[in-house]
């Protein structure tokens, strides 16, 4: 992939998320009434953070061709939790989908591990070139770090404020994935190709 096409597929991967957070923002404090019912900013940003996420994941896949299981997964729950927001008229199901994201990722590399396999690898292996050890190490460790986020997901969101979530949710998590790969530099070094 070209220089270009790398770009294009960082802001295309961030700037849904981006938009979110400068959207709840701008209408965090504000209220809207549509149809005869009261939405709060945060409702109209998650009706309005859907389609862009849907949109975004369409222009990822025609530039780079394919689409991770991960973006698959991700985009659906968005939808089927965006949509019961709105729906609802309740921000707790927006809250919860990276719970149910995490829980998800967590239990299919579970059962890989439990069947001998890292499904991490499927997913990541053309990227991280590691020996078998070395993904069955990451796979586990990948496991738990998912199960972590998801529990951290639902402590943040029931015990503190929706600004206090927003801010979590766009760069606590954003920070824990990359200090977690920072994390890893010795099982890289370790499992990684050998070098001359």
């Amino acid at each position: 992939m070209s220089e270009t096409g790398k770009g294009w597929k960082t802001a295309l991967e961030l700037g849904p998320i981006l938009a979110f957070f400068v959207g709840y923002l701008l209408l965090r404090d504000r209220s809207f009434i549509l149809g005869g019912t009261e939405y709060s900013g945060f409702i109209l940003i998650t009706a309005a953070f859907v389609p862009v996420l849907a949109l975004s994941t369409l222009l990822l896949w025609r530039i780079t061709g394919t689409l991770s299981r991960m973006q698959v997964v991700t985009l659906v729950l968005v939808v089927v939790f965006g949509g019961l927001t709105v729906w609802f008229n309740d921000e707790r199901f927006f809250k919860m989908k990276p719970t149910l994201i995490y829980l998800i990722f967590g239990a299919i590399l579970g059962i890989g591990l439990l069947r001998g396999r890292s499904f991490l690898r499927m997913v990541m292996g053309e990227v991280v070139p590691l020996d078998e050890e070395g993904w069955m190490k990451l796979t586990r460790r990948f496991c738990l770090f998912f199960f972590a986020l998801a529990a951290l997901n639902e402590v943040v969101w029931r015990t503190m404020s929706t600004d206090a979530w927003v801010n979590f949710k766009t760069f606590g998590l954003t920070a824990a994935i990359f200090l977690f790969f920072m994390l890893q530099g010795r099982l890289f070094r370790e499992h990684g190709p050998s070098q001359d």
